[in-house]
């Protein structure tokens, strides 16, 4: 049988899908929406290999829809209009149901190509699935993104993977025939890196190296027959992940030799410019923050300058702007800030906003005390007057401490001489 094990073993109901229960299980939302026949338009965003086009086409069996199928790679305008037309016309059979049109690696269209779906869309000629594992709020276009819903699809765990690997030796029509032990697992997950498919594939790669029937996977079997070479970069494999991760750890720990070799290795290996930029736009924020935020100016200078310029080029201001922030004086302060302040809102819940700091564009507001006893800070000395913004339950709660640095110790000895009788700095 030449067909590849990930194939065959590639699910045909929403009840053989693995993971993702937020989106497929019982109360899951797509499950919902199947069940309901109202199947809006989506783009799944997520790591390779997680099943994105499976979930896809398990939504188009179960909704009893014709389904088409681009990929960004190879697609143009004149290929998207073709198929639309096509779906137009298949749409007519089915009034209620209209064609579903699932296009893969989406962030690779250009404008002019995500433009030419938008009144399919809008006019329901086709109910859309994207795919794709970068953020679709940088990479696909506001017209579009509007009108689909983005779900995002978690990485495997390790008990995904490993119920994937019992089904295939359970239940795959070649594989349940020999006689397979899976004694360990680990070097098999490691080798794929979460990749559904990649740990298919190589699963599949060592059973078939074997001659008997009867075979005993450990890890050093695994290890000893899978090559795993690190030299190349796959930007759309888990290298792509691997290496984006090296690259930040070493700007991170201030470290502009690592960083500027893992930058060359994405650069060689032909990755986005756009992306790595992005990346550093982040980390410019989360990783020093208001200990220097001229870092994160010039992250996002970087990230126009490299969109304007392009390659080959723009590797020299992606350079200096690696060895700026990895030289830089570093604070995860702000980070720190809203990840407590979100964990207080889930534990707390949303709590009504105190009456004199509402806003009373009205009379009856007026009249109710929204904005009574507010005090203008202007109108105090040093623009400043000591008074409470935070709901009653968690009034006096700290989230953001400065850290230990000469400009946010500034930040420090300002919050200190205002708030001395209500937080402590």
């Amino acid at each position: 049988m030449n067909e590849p094990l990930a194939e065959r073993l590639r699910p045909k109901k929403l009840e053989d899908y693995i993971s993702q229960s937020h989106l497929v299980g019982e109360k899951g939302i797509l499950t919902q929406h199947i069940k309901r026949g109202l199947i809006p338009s989506i783009i799944f965003w997520g790591p390779p290999g997680i099943g994105k086009t499976t979930l896809a086409n398990i939504i188009a069996i179960e909704s009893e829809r014709p389904f088409y199928t681009l990929s960004a790679i190879n697609s143009g305008v004149k290929d998207i209009r073709e198929v639309i037309n096509k779906a137009k016309q298949s749409g007519g059979l089915f009034t209620a149901k209209n064609p579903i049109l699932f296009i893969d690696e989406i962030h690779r269209f250009s404008k002019s190509q995500q433009d030419s779906l938008l009144q399919a869309v809008e006019k329901g000629w086709v109910t859309l699935i994207g795919a794709t594992t970068e953020n679709p709020s940088f990479e696909v276009i506001s017209a579009l993104l509007s009108r689909c819903q983005v779900y995002t699809l978690n990485s495997f765990n390790k008990n995904d993977l490993e119920s994937l690997l019992e089904r295939a030796v359970s239940k795959d029509e070649v594989l349940s025939k020999k006689s397979i032990k899976l004694k360990e697992t680990n070097a098999l997950l490691k080798f794929s890196g979460g990749d559904a498919r990649k740990l298919l594939n190589i699963f599949e790669l060592i059973i078939n190296a074997h001659q008997s029937n009867e075979i005993i996977i450990t890890n050093d079997v695994v290890t000893s027959m899978i090559q795993n070479d690190t030299i190349h970069y796959d930007k759309s494999g888990d290298q792509h992940y691997d290496i984006i991760s090296a690259f930040i750890k070493s700007i991170r720990g201030s470290d502009p030799n690592a960083a500027v070799y893992w930058l060359a290795r994405m650069i060689q290996g032909g990755e986005d410019v756009k992306f790595i930029a992005r990346r550093l736009i982040i980390l410019a924020s989360e990783d020093i923050g208001n200990a220097n935020p001229t870092a994160l100016v010039i992250a996002n200078n970087t990230f126009q300058a490299v969109s304007i310029i392009g390659n080959p080029e723009s590797r020299i201001i992606l350079s200096q702007c690696a060895t700026y922030l990895a030289c830089s004086v570093k604070s995860n302060a702000s980070y720190n800030a809203i990840n407590k302040a979100q964990q207080n809102i889930e534990e707390t819940g949303n709590m009504s906003v105190p009456l004199e700091i509402r806003n009373a564009p009205t009379k009856l507001m007026k009249e109710l005390g929204y904005g009574e006893n507010y005090k203008y800070a202007h109108n105090f000395k040093n623009n400043f007057v000591s008074q409470e913004f935070l709901p009653d339950k968690i009034k006096g709660t700290k989230f953001y401490e400065p850290g230990n640095n000469t400009r946010e110790n500034i930040q420090r000895d300002f919050l200190k001489n205002n708030w001395k009788d209500k937080y402590s700095y």
